[in-house]
């Protein structure tokens, strides 16, 4: 993947910070669908910590739990804007004390904002690491970010973290994995094995 990047649309943080949390079970695409009109009414966090979570759910009602990830883009507003200044937060700690953001969020912003040397891990990454032999029997999420930093340089781990998330989305897919026409076959502990 020569382009390892974001494919969320955004143009800074707060909105980086939106699609990321909208993306959870949903793919990307959607996402970038339904974001221009949601950023055009809301394009910061004081405009958004003023909406209700009504308002904000005719923007995105065609994204994966848009009930709830509706109160949580206005809680996470609120916050945002009375705790941070309306700043989004350049750390994880900090991120995680907004509404609707975890561990896998905070780590994405970091990496891709302010280019720090965090692994988000997303069902992608955490099926295709284990397939490659990038870790071994991790059982969960963190398991596998923790793996995944002790061997992986740390000045590249923001792009990493993309490489890995694109190679698992387009070509190590779940249900039918394109080996024949990887180019880490020699490498892969699964290719090795069927």
């Amino acid at each position: 993947m020569p382009v390892a990047e974001s494919e969320l649309n955004y143009s800074n943080p707060f909105e980086l910070l939106v699609a990321v949390m909208l993306s959870a079970q949903c793919t990307d695409k959607r996402v970038n669908m339904v974001t221009p009109a949601l950023f055009a009414a809301y394009p910061d966090a004081s405009a958004m910590a003023q909406a209700t979570s009504d308002d904000v759910f005719e923007y995105i009602k065609s994204i994966s739990y848009p009930r709830s990830k509706a109160e949580h883009l206005v809680r996470m507003a609120q916050r945002l804007t009375q705790v941070y200044g309306g700043q989004v937060p350049d750390n994880i700690d900090d991120l995680q004390t907004l509404s609707g953001v975890g561990r896998k969020t905070a780590n994405v912003v970091c990496a891709v904002i302010w280019n720090q040397p965090t692994m988000a891990v997303d069902t992608h990454i955490f099926r295709m690491s284990e397939r490659l032999g990038l870790t071994t029997n991790s059982k969960n999420p963190l398991q596998t970010e923790r793996q995944l930093v002790r061997y992986i340089p740390q000045e590249i781990i923001p792009k990493a973290h993309h490489w890995l998330l694109l190679h698992g989305r387009y070509v190590c897919q779940a249900r039918k994995p394109q080996c024949d026409t990887c180019g880490l076959q020699t490498l892969c502990r699964y290719y090795q094995q069927k």
